[in-house]
């Protein structure tokens, strides 16, 4: 009996390398480029980061920090990145641009950013229209946080050159720029959104911290963070990109099963503003915009594509196709738990 269940343990023994090294990711170092780290915006990815998830899936992520998603992208086409946290709008601008980027996971479900403008700005506001030479502050020019305030603009007529936009990136530089007067307008997301709000600096006029500001603001459903990457990282790396996938889905389901203040205790204190009650109060505004299980909305690319060719030249003029900038296939994987 006993030298059964040795010879059954020597074969399962033999048949496993096989199986792990079907799984095994190609390359076990990845550079991770996202623009705006410390933003709610990113708050999935700094989770998995701090739970030891991607170390877990056997992979060791360094993360590069860039002032906004427009400058993190330009790393991943510059070679210094293999995959960014950013925009799911940045997908669209590549294929236009025939450049094949694919979203992998969605981590939100609507974007978290408010457009707040300073209290004697606002007093007179009435809406977009009002916009119109006013010194906006985005994360970086061509991030999301600007394709939002450029799409409101253009529903009333305004181009783009009609407001003149500022780079304040994330964290504290964005209270700054308010406090300073350097800016009569910031969109950006939590907890800088809130931070400001509640010092009584500004007044907020549009939100998409909640699925029905987002709709009001879009017209939609809207995917807001991804994790993306070249079509060419995808072939030639599919178990290292599901692994990544796999982690982030974890991260996911522990935000999901998690409270305020739970999560603020796996957040770094320097993202807290110095000041950790409002940090957890921002938190449970976001709550609702985390995906539950990284899976693509249903019509949320339709929304984005629409947004786009609003205002990108390069987008009105490209034929795209929507399948070819995201897949559900790693996230469908993943939550089938392979």
């Amino acid at each position: 009996m006993r030298s059964w269940i040795a010879a059954a343990c020597a074969t399962l023994f033999l048949a496993l390398p096989a199986t792990a090294q079907a799984q095994k990711p190609e390359t076990t170092k990845v550079r991770l480029a996202v623009g705006g780290k410390s933003s709610l915006y990113y708050l999935p990815l700094t989770v998995t980061e701090r739970l030891g998830y991607f170390k877990e899936a056997g992979l060791d992520v360094e993360i590069s920090d860039f002032a906004g998603g427009a400058k993190s992208l330009q790393a991943l086409i510059g070679g210094s990145a293999d995959v960014v946290t950013g925009s799911f709008d940045h997908t669209i601008q590549m294929q236009a641009k025939n450049q094949a980027i694919v979203a992998v996971v969605q981590l939100g479900r609507f974007p978290g950013f408010a457009l707040t403008l300073r209290k004697e700005k606002a007093v007179n506001y009435t809406g977009p229209k009002d916009l119109k030479g006013m010194k906006i502050g985005v994360t970086a020019p061509g991030s999301s946080t600007h394709f939002m305030v450029l799409y409101m603009m253009a529903q009333v007529g305004l181009k783009p050159d009609d407001a003149v936009f500022i780079g304040t990136g994330s964290g504290g530089t964005v209270i700054a720029a308010m406090q300073h007067g350097e800016v009569d307008a910031i969109s950006n997301a939590d907890p800088m959104v809130t931070k400001l709000d509640r010092e009584g600096l500004v007044k907020v006029v549009a939100d998409t911290r909640t699925l029905e500001g987002t709709t009001k603001v879009y017209g939609g459903p809207y995917p807001a963070a991804v994790l993306y990457t070249p079509q060419s990282f995808i072939e030639k790396n599919p178990n290292t990109v599901q692994a990544l996938v796999n982690a982030f889905v974890r991260g996911l389901k522990w935000v999901q099963a998690h409270d305020a203040d739970e999560i603020a205790k796996m957040m770094p204190e320097e993202y807290m503003l110095g000041d950790k009650p409002l940090f957890v109060e921002a938190i449970k505004a976001n709550h609702d915009a985390y995906s539950p299980d990284g899976r693509f909305l249903k019509n949320g690319p339709e929304t984005a594509l629409k947004v786009l060719q609003a205002f990108d030249p390069n987008v009105q003029s490209a034929k795209i196709d929507l399948a070819k900038t995201y897949t559900d296939k790693f996230v469908n994987a993943a939550n089938a738990g392979h």
